[in-house]
């Protein structure tokens, strides 16, 4: 018998089948066979059809219940559609299995090839999803991703700190806190920065400071500030850029950092800020020291008045000593 390749065939016939009793699969079978026979001529026997490989071989599928047989019968074809269609006819022409009644009910003649189309279709669409998912990621993450990896290739160590790939030649240097600071600097295309590591300024920061045009970019926060303070005080630093007043050096934007280090000033004028803000504050203090000292000294005078006695007070509002009116 010979066996349709799967590629060949065009169409299923698929079929019901009631039976009045207790059979077998190839009882079935033998049924379809022999009750078929002669109907549609030569051409068309299926015995014949079925050794050329021109139908396939018939699949049965039968449960038996309360004394009948329900099943499912399917019959691969690749005749016409006209043959095929003649084929499920005669199937419905079975109508007894062995010694018992049968019904024979078409239920559809499937075109393979559409099924084939459709199965194609439907696959098509979950490899397309699957591809949209996973094979072309976010433009934005892939460049993130790129961008990222070049930085890290590009942040080198200057005698143990943290810097930029042109430290070792450039004119200019940018001094920064920490390492994240460089890395935001890195992403905005600048290279010749370096950090600092926080107040305790290295003395390799100092070395270099002495040598190159130096730039102080620090913190817009009072953390900011002190490293100021600080770099000024120990370092030749030649201007002073600062961030937005509440932000880091490692969250600006590359817009933000360019134009902050636009606005750099000399340190001479960050020198005079501090200056006038440090004479401010001493003046301030005097005020609310010589408002303290008021204050004593009318509770002191407050403390002798009717007493007739003198009081020796130093400076501090210490007392020396204390002398009777009569004894002056």
């Amino acid at each position: 018998m010979a066996k349709v390749p799967a590629d060949t065939i065009k169409y299923n016939i698929y079929a019901d089948i009631v039976i009045d009793g207790v059979v077998e699969k190839p009882d079935v079978v033998g049924a379809i066979f022999g009750q078929s026979e002669g109907l549609l001529g030569e051409e068309l026997e299926l015995r014949e059809l079925q050794k050329t490989g021109r139908i396939g071989r018939i699949e049965v599928e039968i449960e038996t219940k309360a004394g009948k047989s329900i099943g499912k019968i399917l019959v691969p074809s690749s005749l016409g559609m006209i043959e095929t269609a003649l084929i499920a006819a005669a199937i419905e022409n079975v109508t007894r299995v062995g010694p018992c009644n049968a019904k024979v009910t078409v239920r559809k003649i499937e075109d393979a090839r559409a099924a084939k189309r459709r199965a194609v279709i439907e696959r098509a669409k979950e490899l397309l999803k699957k591809m949209m998912e996973e094979a072309v990621p976010d433009t934005d993450k892939i460049t993130e991703e790129v961008k990222k990896a070049v930085q890290m290739a590009e942040i080198t160590s200057y005698k143990g700190l943290p810097a930029g790939p042109a430290v070792k030649t450039a004119d200019t240097i940018i001094l920064v806190e920490g390492r994240a600071d460089v890395l935001n600097m890195l992403k905005a295309g600048i290279k010749n920065v370096i950090a600092v590591g926080g107040t305790n300024i290295p003395k390799q920061i100092i070395e270099l400071s002495k040598e190159r045009t130096t730039i102080a970019f620090v913190d817009g926060d009072r953390g900011g500030e002190m490293i100021l303070k600080e770099l000024m005080q120990v370092a030749d630093i030649d201007y002073v850029a600062k961030a937005p007043k509440g932000k880091e050096v490692e969250e600006l934007s590359k817009k933000e950092i360019i134009l902050c280090l636009r606005r750099k000033v000399p340190v001479s004028q960050v020198a005079k800020i501090f200056e006038s803000e440090e004479e401010a504050y001493s003046e301030e203090t005097e005020k609310r020291d010589l408002k303290k000292d008021k204050e004593k000294l009318l509770e002191l005078l407050k403390d002798v008045k009717g007493k007739l006695v003198a009081r020796l007070y130093d400076s501090d509002l210490e007392l020396i000593t204390e002398i009777e009116i009569k004894d002056i």
